[in-house]
């Protein structure tokens, strides 16, 4: 007779013999494998997606050309951490031991979202219609295919409405006919709309925005040639194949890792149950003509497995912030974030150097709105850190002009950049101790 799975806490689960490799974040439990191409890389999915074939436990992938992040989500159906999961991570780490393959879990963070709320329920459907993200539970919002940053709500408090518009918003990128059908939902339901051509930019109840892109403008689309139909360039380029079963999505990866290294170029490739995703990098299609070639070989490599795209699901979403001192505020969220700086002249983006978390950037903000620079933003961004990296990330954003708000270490902190725009800098690991401890009995 089999034991029923024990519950475990996030420290508990790290701390487990053969779990060395993993880290408890915002969306899961997440081993980043250091490799030397994109092949090796596709080795460790097809091995991991034959175990995820015979377990109930789901398991994301993320291959890079230096690396394969593979992730253990906490699905809406789990009451949290348990033994079986634990059995997950270790037959995971056994797979990339085999392959030669060591861990850097210097290399995992989650960068989310929270927005303070008055009223959750005349929020929570712009936002899920705007980015096309599910509902989980009564105060979260997820992007289905677990590639963008999900959305917390919380309550605003006692401080009261913040009227002003936020110095924060959110770019959704879509396919033309997607984010026209979005566009005409939710200004049906009584959104304000602001027309800027190729884009809109549309307020929820509450006044948080987001840019809707691609509208009725937007410049032709470069790749005409016959044989890259299936990709959609929504600021990357990608392909969206959705699957039925392991082998498929196995034989998918290992194609468009190889070609990924006959070209010499990086490709992101991520493997979800039902859904693979092939991407470049932002821009990289823009500053590297070799990509289009390579989309049509992914694509024909795609339809000789016989699986059929479905470019509605293309989408990018990215950050914004607005600063009066641009260079004094990308280096703070540099810093906090971890990331690098686009080297492109006139360019402000921040991109993870991993290409697994949101990119990030900075536009100009007139030094006499002060009214908007004085009131905190109802946006935030949350980034969840390995425990044991956390204290090293909050001294490097507070030495990048960084101030701390409120502190409520050893758990998280959150920390202002020099303009007052506000990070929760975090940890999952050991959360469930520190609330026993604060709370006995």
């Amino acid at each position: 007779m089999v034991d029923p799975p024990k519950s475990l806490t996030a420290r508990e689960l790290q701390q487990s013999e053969g779990a060395d490799d993993w880290r408890v974040l915002g969306t899961g439990a997440a081993a980043w494998f250091l490799t030397d191409s994109h092949a090796r890389g596709a080795t460790l999915a097809g091995r991991v997606l034959e175990l995820a074939d015979r377990t109930v436990t789901p398991l994301d992938l993320d291959v890079r050309a230096r690396g394969v992040r593979v992730r253990i989500p906490l699905t809406p159906e789990d009451d949290g951490w348990t033994t079986d999961h634990l059995a997950t991570a270790r037959e995971v780490s056994a797979l990339a031991a085999e392959l030669g393959l060591a861990a850097d879990p210097a290399g995992l963070q989650d960068v989310q979202l929270t927005f303070d709320v008055l009223d959750q329920a005349a929020v929570s459907p712009f936002w899920e219609t705007v980015l096309g993200y599910a509902r989980v539970g009564d105060e979260d919002l997820v992007d289905p295919a677990r590639r963008h940053p999900p959305i917390w709500f919380q309550d605003l408090g006692t401080e009261g409405p913040r009227p002003l518009r936020n110095r924060l918003h959110l770019d959704a990128v879509t396919p033309r006919p997607v984010a026209e059908a979005v566009l005409a939902t939710v200004q049906a339901r009584g959104a304000r709309v602001v027309p800027h051509g190729f884009y809109a930019t549309v307020a929820d109840a509450e006044g948080n925005e987001v840019d809707l892109l691609e509208l009725e403008d937007w410049p032709e689309q470069p790749w005409q040639a016959p044989g890259t139909e299936d990709w959609r360039l929504v600021f990357a380029a990608l392909a969206c194949y959705p699957t039925t079963a392991a082998g498929e999505a196995a034989g998918l990866v290992t194609a468009a890792a190889a070609l990924a290294d006959d070209a010499g170029l990086p490709l992101n490739v991520d493997v979800r149950p039902g859904l693979v995703t092939v991407a470049t990098a932002k821009d990289a299609w823009e500053t590297d003509g070799r990509y289009e070639a390579l989309a049509a070989r992914v694509q024909l490599a795609a339809r000789g497995l016989g699986l059929v795209s479905d470019p509605a699901l293309a989408r990018f979403v990215q950050v914004g912030i607005d600063a009066v001192d641009v260079p004094a505020a990308r280096a703070f969220w540099r810093a906090a974030l971890g990331y690098e700086q686009d080297p492109r002249t006139g360019v402000t983006d921040l991109v993870d150097p991993r290409q697994l978390n949101t990119t990030v950037f900075l536009q100009d903000l007139d030094v006499s709105e002060t009214a908007r620079r004085a009131q905190r933003n109802r946006i935030h961004v949350d980034v969840f850190l390995p425990d044991d990296l956390l204290h090293e990330r909050l001294e490097a954003a507070l030495a990048a002009g960084g101030t701390v708000v409120h502190d409520a270490g050893p758990i998280w902190w959150t920390v202002a950049d020099p303009e007052g725009n506000e990070v929760d800098l975090t940890t999952a690991a050991g959360r469930e101790e520190h609330w026993r401890q604060a709370h006995p009995g």
